[in-house]
């Protein structure tokens, strides 16, 4: 299985200013326009998903319906409480393990630190911060099987990269 680790695009800050929950802050315009860009070079790199799982929060589940958009995957976005900024990395591995089919490529949408620590547990890292993603940051990994073992990151990119991408 190829599995796919992508942070969500510029959200909206969290300050005094800004009195919405975590959860629901938004993509920024900005957020959007680079979240279309890195669709554009995810289609350029000819990637495609069985499934896209994305964390419910909105930054998360904005960037994931944009980049469905863009990549016109075989089934649509399904929200994972698992995949949420304050969950446990951990949690989702049962989570994996009980989908059926098994994907062969599937994409997470998710948030930093919690991607960073889901990385970790992939490689088997005791370090919680082995992997640190930039906003739009996108990682492959491939792994065996979700019921266990350890996986070997394949490559990182950053938003950066893949902008001169598109």
């Amino acid at each position: 299985m190829k599995l796919y680790l992508l942070r969500h695009g510029p959200a909206e800050e969290r300050d005094a200013t800004n009195a919405r929950a975590d959860r629901d802050r938004a993509l920024t315009s900005e957020g959007r326009a680079k979240v279309k860009r890195i669709a554009e070079a995810m289609a350029a790199m000819e990637l495609s998903f069985d499934r896209i799982l994305s964390s419910p929060f909105v930054r998360a589940r904005e960037t994931a319906e944009l980049v469905a958009a863009g990549l016109r995957p075989r089934r649509p976005v399904t929200l994972c409480d698992e995949l949420a900024a304050d969950a446990e990395p951990a949690d989702l591995l049962p989570y994996l393990a009980d989908l059926k089919p098994v994907p062969q490529d599937m994409l997470l949408v998710g948030h930093q630190p919690y991607l960073g620590a889901l990385a970790a547990l992939l490689l088997g890292s005791r370090c919680d911060r082995a992997v640190d993603f930039k906003k739009g940051g996108l990682a492959c990994f491939a792994w065996e099987t979700p019921r266990g073992g350890e996986a070997t990151l394949v490559w990182l990119l950053t938003p950066g990269l893949m902008k001169r991408m598109a």
